[in-house]
């Protein structure tokens, strides 16, 4: 190792031991025997489940708006393109606090709210709010990682399937959704993370009701408001767990992408 490199270290180190601080400094506030009651504990079954609920059905939300649309856009050029690809990733730079009070007035009785309460939908307060809440998140993120994911397929695949006599449709799933399915699967990995750990957008728009609209992320809100820090913590550390998970799942991925992007790898025919 070389001069510089002992230099470069010192900052990555530095802030490994910052991030490894906080999982200790989270376990080490309540005793083993504690946080194995709060990670049964009811509250916390609830919250799991209803995270896990509300965060499926915003990513199928998200991945039926986000993969066709990803797609559309990287395949065809138009006047305000650049535009519009700039109003669909303010989502993904705007504050979620200010996401749920722009969702809040939308969806409520003066704008939405009240022609969609006559066929007897609602959303404020309710656990949809949660998913629209979340697929409001989610959904820039697919859509900016698919449409990377369609641009890296060569058209030439496309062309040569359209004059086998494949359909456009055909040509979507049996071309360009196998090419791309690694870097799909990242993005959505890294989509389904963000929502899980949804805070400030959900609160706005489902409100934060225990064993009605609590996720993980509002059911350590709540009780470290009760100052019942075991519940917080083990619904914390499920949400830390389960985000490494995702980021590990999606390093390995990229692993795997880079690798097959090497000559040769991609000779066969997909499908």
């Amino acid at each position: 190792m070389n001069l510089l490199d002992r230099v470069l270290i010192l900052p990555l180190l530095f802030f490994s031991l910052i991030v490894g601080g906080v999982f200790a400094a989270l376990i080490g506030q309540v005793s083993p025997e504690e946080l194995a009651r709060s990670l049964v504990h009811p509250e916390t079954l609830f919250a799991l489940r209803f995270s896990l609920t509300t965060s499926c059905a915003a990513m199928f939300a998200a991945l039926s708006i986000g993969i066709g649309a990803a797609y559309f856009l990287s395949r065809h050029t138009f006047p305000g393109k650049e535009f519009l690809e700039t109003l669909l990733d303010i989502p993904l730079a705007m504050p979620p606090l200010i996401a749920g009070v722009g969702l809040l007035f939308l969806l409520g009785r003066d704008l939405l709210g009240g022609h969609l309460a006559r066929w007897g939908i609602h959303f404020i307060l309710t656990p949809w709010g949660a998913v629209v809440a979340q697929s409001f998140v989610a959904t820039p993120i697919v859509l900016r990682s698919a449409q990377a994911a369609f641009a890296s397929v060569p058209k030439g695949y496309e062309e040569a399937a359209l004059m086998l006599g494949l359909s456009p449709l055909q040509v979507f799933f049996r071309i360009n959704i196998p090419l791309a399915a690694k870097s799909l699967l990242s993005g959505i990995m890294l989509a389904w993370a963000r929502t899980l750990g949804e805070f400030g957008a959900t609160l706005m728009v489902a409100g934060a009701t225990r064993f009605r609209t609590e996720t993980l992320p509002i059911a350590v809100y709540l009780n470290i408001s009760s100052g019942e820090l075991g519940i917080a913590l083990s619904c914390s550390l499920v949400l830390l767990g389960t985000a490494f998970a995702f980021l590990l799942c999606t390093r390995m991925l990229h692993r795997t992408s880079s690798s097959d992007a090497l000559p040769g790898k991609n000779s066969r025919w997909p499908g």
